[in-house]
This record gives structure tokens, C-alpha cells and sequence, in this order.
């Protein structure tokens, strides 16, 4: 009697039951946006699905808005910038938190986590009241700054996840043979985990270009993008909202594409490469 066999027939039926479960939950997760698309191209002045018509004057309004792309603009140059502070202060963290022996570390560890379980709302009133006294209400840099700490915990899981699969022994056998520890850093740790840098360094991006919350308290009238949909939804609901909805998608989606392409695999190291000696 092949037991083996009769265990896998046995699981079929579990299997097929798990995929169906799982198309489900995908097509539920992916149904707004096949709504989302046609109503972008929608001819009608309000959302209606399905649309009476197709046009495209609804991405021409967004286009032709200065206010629609001077928030677009605000919040790529905002993520872009939150992108770069969480992924270098991210990494630095990282490796203190792994590498480092410190009085303390375990608070340090839970406070990096801590804007990941602190409600976004309860964050944002608190560094309101900061960001007041130091007059920075309204300052896209006020912004990023808030921005910077909503993100920073994304990169450190991801970057201190990484690193702790890679051997410290090897960092040390490159000090040995004459690098100093940022070469031996540089050239030996930072390629292996290059994969979560890059996943890192774009999730932060993806967390600041999408937030309204943070930006609703310290944008002042300085708008961010989300925030200006947010603002249209309240006082007209017309099809450019969902236009930038779709723009947005498929940044989000060129973004993950991105982190793909560049996060995938890391530089090797030869066990008979020798570092450059300083």
C-alpha cells in the first residue's frame, strides 16, 4: 500500500480548497480597482459606475489643475526625500540594534517599532504640538520629518531581518586582511542585504506618498496629494479623484516594480576575494 500516495490524494482536495480561498480573497482585494479604472474614464460629471460614456477630460482636468500638480509634485519631492532620511537613519539603526551592545537596546528596539503600533491620529496630534513650538506648521520639511518617523520602522524590520542572516565572522575576516570597518561594511555587508535596503527604501516611499493623517496636521495649506483627494471628496465628488487614483496606482505599481528589479539578489562574496587594503 503506497501510504505516501494515499496521503497526497488525501490533500488534494485541501489544496484545491486553499487556492479557491485564495482567489477569493484576491478578487476581493482587487475588485475596487476594477471599478476604480472605468470610472476614471468615465464621461459623466459624477462617480458612476458603470460609466454612461468614456472620455478622457477627467485626466486632462487633473493635468491642466495647478493645484492638482503642485500637490503631486509636493508629494513626490516629500516621499523622495522621507525615502532617503528612513533608509540611511534606517540602516544605521539597524545595525545598532543588531551589531550593537548597548545599556538599553531593548527600550531603543521598541521604541524604533513603536509608530507601527501608536494609531497614526494619536502621533500626529502629539508631534503637532512639537512641530508648533519649533514653528514648522505648514513647512513641506515639517512634513517629512513627521513623514521620516511613520516609515522609519519599515526599514528597520526589513534592513535588521536581512542583516541578522548575515555572518559578523566575515565583516571581521575582512578587517583582518587589512580593510577598515567601513570597507569591510561597504563591500561585504551592505551587497548582502542589499535586497531589504531596496525593499526598505521603497516601502518608506509608498508609506509617505500615500499618507493623509500626518499631512492633514502639519501640511498647513501646503497640500499634499492625498490630502487635496481628500479635500475634493468633501466638497465635490467628480471623476478626477478617481483618475488620481489610477496615477497613483500605477506609480505604486512602477515603485513595487522597481524594488523588484533592483532588491532581487545580492553581490556575492568570494571566499578568496581580498578587501582593498586601505
Amino acid at each position: 500500500m503506497d501510504v505516501s500516495g494515499g496521503r497526497a490524494g488525501r490533500a488534494t482536495p485541501l489544496r484545491w480548497a486553499l487556492r479557491v480561498f485564495c482567489a477569493l480573497v484576491l478578487t476581493f482585494l482587487m475588485l475596487p480597482l476594477a471599478i476604480v479604472f472605468p470610472i476614471s474614464f468615465s464621461s459623466s460629471s459624477s462617480l458612476m459606475f458603470p460609466p454612461p460614456g468614456w472620455s478622457l477630460r477627467w485626466y486632462r482636468a487633473y493635468l491642466n489643475d495647478e493645484i492638482w500638480i503642485e500637490a503631486t509634485l509636493r508629494s513626490l519631492g516629500v516621499a523622495g526625500a522621507t525615502m532617503v532620511l528612513s533608509t540611511v537613519l534606517g540602516i544605521m539603526l539597524a545595525f545598532a540594534l543588531v551589531r550593537g551592545r548597548f545599556p538599553g537596546k531593548a527600550m531603543v528596539n521598541q521604541l524604533a517599532t513603536a509608530p507601527l503600533i501608536v494609531p497614526t491620529i494619536i502621533y500626529a496630534v502629539a508631534i503637532y504640538g512639537l512641530f508648533a513650538w519649533l514653528k514648522l506648521i505648514g513647512l513641506w520639511q515639517g512634513i517629512v520629518l513627521g513623514h521620516v518617523v511613520h516609515a522609519l520602522p519599515l526599514v528597520v524590520l526589513v534592513v535588521g531581518a536581512s542583516l541578522r542572516t548575515v555572518d559578523a565572522n566575515l565583516e571581521l575576516a575582512a578587517e583582518g586582511l587589512g580593510a577598515s570597518r567601513w570597507t569591510a561594511i561597504r563591500r561585504v555587508t551592505l551587497p548582502q542585504i542589499r535586497p531589504a535596503i531596496v525593499s526598505g527604501a521603497f516601502l518608506s516611499f509608498i508609506a509617505s506618498f500615500d499618507e493623509l493623517v500626518i499631512a492633514m496636521f502639519l501640511g498647513g495649506s501646503n497640500w499634499t496629494l492625498p490630502k487635496k483627494m481628500f479635500d475634493n471628496i468633501q466638497l465635490e465628488i467628480e471623476p478626477t479623484v478617481a483618475a488620481v487614483s489610477v496615477l497613483q496606482i500605477l506609480l505604486v505599481t512602477i515603485v513595487l516594480a522597481l524594488a523588484a528589479r533592483f532588491g532581487a539578489g545580492a553581490t556575492p562574496v568570494s571566499a578568496g576575494s581580498e578587501p582593498k587594503r586601505r
